[in-house]
């Protein structure tokens, strides 16, 4: 009697465990349309928001909202046939992959597979040292706001960014220790609302400059060759602006993360697809509205970014909001795009090294006050501390802001954005060669990489004389 008591009892603990787990053996997810629009905005309505007055006073009235529409209907459409990758070969009932480098390898394989490695994991640390950079910004910006409150617009206020990029560094290092991308739904949700509140406040104070009287300088074709700028300043600008505009869009390099987070019930695909289109209409909203209405207020003059560029000074309280709302923001962003370089680091670690007890032993830690266990591992702590650290460094050795973010939106939008989840559809669905779909598909990505090599171009120039006229220790 007492077997069978104990064989009744195995088998329910089984059960409770069965239940407890997905179809690949991991613990259930449960993640939904609104958690993965929350990482989508905290992805997409990043720190890149903040420089689009600066992107259309570049573009003008004609092409700056054009642009922006047309990145946006592409970041929508390939995030689609990213999506019914997650699964392969089927995308309701075939088996998972967990990264963007699993989904290359299970439909293209290859080289590809490296190329797409090297071109998510650079893309997402030079975002985590961007939003380091954009962080320390706004940090900044908030002892500077009320130093000109104090003493007038006139005087400098120079503050060094470094202590501010050191603060923000050791945030990032107690939050690191967090195990995985499931964890993170809270943080997302947080970081979404602050960026709504950020964007909404420039957004007033641009109404508020407009209904004020302000009669700024706006053109159909943006800053004037011989007035604002050279000729070569404004190819250059130009080809910045669209870099600009492309770092804003960026999410696909956590897409697939941010899927793997979703409950197998209703499909995966459908889910995100639903999410996509509510995290990009809502920024693309956003973008569009703070875009032109920044550059109507500001004109040809637009700072690269109206909130820490001091295109507002008062009320000074409410740009302090603002930017305290931005560094909470890039708090959590961060983590959005440093846990797929965490997660990748530490799987191919821990496969290398299976019997290591340093890699793999997790030790357990009662928290106080909250009555939970945190599983600690020593070489989470240790290599990802480094990894903050080391963002931290690059960050104050290259702190440009537009600069880096026109040359990131560069490098990864054609690649993670638009060749890859075209190739992988014309691949799954045996695409015949030199049909229309093949041929319209085929010019989309030609003219991206055309735009993305134009964007790149821009942002290196920009970098180039940033360096030349870079005084150090000075905001």
């Amino acid at each position: 009697m007492d077997s069978m008591e104990q064989g009744v009892s195995s088998l329910n603990i089984e059960s409770r465990l069965k239940k407890n787990l997905d179809d690949d053996g991991r613990i259930k997810r449960t993640g939904t349309v609104v958690t993965a629009s929350a990482h989508i905005i905290t992805a997409v309505i990043g720190s890149g928001v903040l420089s689009l007055a600066w992107a259309i006073a570049q573009l003008g009235w004609v092409a700056g909202p054009a642009v922006l529409m047309a990145f946006s209907f592409i970041t929508y459409f390939t995030s689609t046939l990213l999506a019914d990758c997650y699964r392969s070969p089927d995308p309701i009932t075939g088996k998972r992959n967990y990264t963007y480098m699993d989904v290359v390898r299970a439909n293209l394989g290859g080289r590809r597979v490296q190329l797409c490695g090297l071109a998510q994991y650079g893309n997402l640390v030079g975002v985590t040292i961007g939003y380091t950079i954009t962080a320390s910004i706004s940090m900044v910006a908030v002892k500077r706001s009320n130093c000109f409150h104090k003493n007038g617009h006139q005087v400098k206020c120079s503050t060094s960014n470094y202590p501010f990029m050191v603060i923000f560094a050791c945030i990032q290092m107690v939050l690191s220790q967090i195990p995985n991308f499931h964890k993170l739904s809270w943080l997302s949700i947080v970081a979404a609302i602050m960026s709504f509140a950020y964007s909404s406040i420039g957004l007033g104070l641009s109404i508020a400059r407009l209904v004020g009287g302000a009669h700024a300088k706006t053109t159909l074709t943006g800053t004037t060759v011989g007035v604002d700028v050279t000729g070569s300043e404004k190819v250059w600008r130009a080809f910045q602006a669209i870099g600009d505009i492309a770092f804003a869009y960026a999410y696909s390099t956590v897409l697939v993360e941010i899927q793997d987070t979703l409950k197998s019930s209703p499909p995966e695909n459908k889910v995100m697809k639903r999410a996509s289109l509510a995290g990009i209409s809502t920024t693309t909203l956003f973008y569009v509205m703070c875009g032109c209405l920044g550059y109507a207020a500001f004109g040809n003059d637009a700072p690269g970014n109206f909130l820490t560029g001091f295109g507002f000074y008062e009320p000074f309280w409410l740009i302090d909001v603002a930017n305290v709302c931005i560094a909470i923001h890039l708090i959590g962003a961060y983590q959005v795009f440093c846990q797929p370089i965490f997660g990748f680091v530490e799987r191919w670690c821990s496969e290398r090294w299976p019997e290591s007890a340093f890699i793999n032993h997790e030790i357990p830690v009662g928290v106080p006050c909250l009555g939970t266990t945190y599983c600690a591992n020593l070489f989470r702590l240790t290599w990802r501390t480094m990894y903050v650290v080391v963002t931290a460094l690059l960050a104050m050795i290259f702190p440009f802001f537009n600069d880096f973010l026109g040359l990131i939106g560069a490098a990864a939008f054609w690649p993670l954005t638009v060749y890859f989840p075209v190739e992988m559809y014309i691949t799954r669905t045996k695409m015949k060669k030199y049909s229309f779909t093949w041929m319209w598909l085929k010019i989309l990505s030609w003219a991206c990489l055309l735009v993305s090599l134009m964007a790149a171009a821009g942002s290196v120039q920009g970098l180039i004389n940033s360096l030349k006229t870079y005084k150090p220790f000075k905001a």
